[in-house]
C-alpha cells in the first residue's frame, strides 16, 4: 500500500450528510468504507462516485451492533491497509412530540444509534488506528447545534447529541498519546431530505412555528473534507456551521 494512501470510514452514507462527505471524501483522493443498514441506497452512494467509485467500499451494517461494527473495520483494513479517518455520522431522531409521549423504544432507538453507535466506531477506530503503522488517526463526530441547545420537545434527540459532546472530550483525552484527534462538527440545518420541513416551519422555543433557513450539504461536506486534511495532531475540538438566519444563537 502507497504511504500516501489515506483511508475513510464513514457510517450513514446511504444519504443526507453522509453521502455528500463520503463523495467529497472520496473526490479528495480517500479510499471511502462507506456503511448504512439500507444496501441498495449505500451502492447508489458509490455509483454517484463516478471515476471515484473505485476508490470506495461498500459494507451494509449497523452501528448498534457490535458484531457488525467489527466486521465494518475489519473488511475495511482487509481492502485498504489501513483506517485514517472515522466520520461517526449515523444518526436518527424522533418527530417533534412532548417528553411525556416519548416512547421508551424510541428513546432506546436514537440513543443506541446516535451515543452507541459512535462509541462502538469509536472503540473499533481507536483499536485499528493504534495498531496500525505508522499509527495514529482522526475520528470526526458529527454532533448537532442540539449538541449546545434544545428545539422544543426533542430531549431524546438533545440528550443524545449532548453526550456525543462528552464521547468526543474523552476520545480526544484518550487519543493523545496515540496520535489519534477526535473533532466534533455540529451542523445546523443542511439540506437534506429530512429538513425539508424546516421550510415550512419549526417549532420554537415560544410555542410559534416559523420557517427556517438551510444551507447547501455541500458547505457540509467540504467542511468535513478540511478538517480530515488537518495534519495529524492538529484538533478541531468542536466546530459549528449553520445558516446565519438560522435561530441558533439566543435560543433555548
Amino acid at each position: 500500500m502507497s504511504e500516501t494512501k489515506r483511508v475513510a470510514v464513514v457510517t450513514g452514507a446511504s444519504s443526507g450528510i453522509g453521502r455528500a462527505v463520503a463523495l467529497a471524501l472520496a473526490a479528495d483522493g480517500f479510499c471511502v468504507a462507506v456503511t448504512a443498514r439500507r444496501e441498495a441506497e449505500l451502492k447508489e452512494t458509490v455509483s454517484l462516485a463516478g471515476s471515484n467509485a473505485s476508490r470506495m467500499l461498500p459494507l451494509p451494517g449497523d452501528v448498534t451492533d457490535a458484531a457488525s461494527v467489527k466486521a465494518l473495520f475489519e473488511a475495511t483494513v482487509t481492502a485498504f491497509g489501513r483506517v485514517d479517518l472515522l466520520f461517526n455520522n449515523a444518526g436518527v431522531s424522533v418527530s417533534t412530540r412532548p417528553l411525556e409521549e416519548i416512547s421508551p423504544e424510541d428513546w432506546r432507538r436514537v440513543i443506541d444509534t446516535n451515543l452507541t453507535g459512535s462509541f462502538l466506531c469509536a472503540q473499533a477506530a481507536f483499536r485499528v488506528m493504534k495498531a496500525q503503522n505508522p499509527k495514529g488517526g482522526r475520528i470526526i463526530n458529527n454532533g448537532s447545534i442540539s449538541a449546545h441547545v434544545p428545539r422544543m420537545c426533542g430531549a431524546a434527540y438533545t440528550a443524545s447529541k449532548h453526550a456525543v459532546t462528552g464521547l468526543t472530550k474523552s476520545l480526544s483525552l484518550e487519543g493523545r498519546e496515540h496520535d489519534i484527534s477526535c473533532c466534533q462538527i455540529d451542523i445546523g440545518n443542511a439540506a437534506i431530505p429530512r429538513t425539508k420541513r424546516m421550510e415550512e416551519g419549526m417549532l420554537q422555543a415560544d410555542g410559534s412555528r416559523r420557517p427556517e433557513p438551510r444551507m447547501d450539504v455541500e458547505l457540509v461536506a467540504q467542511t468535513v473534507v478540511y478538517m480530515a486534511g488537518l495534519p495529524n495532531g492538529i484538533s478541531v475540538p468542536s466546530l459549528v456551521i449553520m445558516p446565519n438566519k438560522m435561530p441558533f444563537l439566543g435560543r433555548g
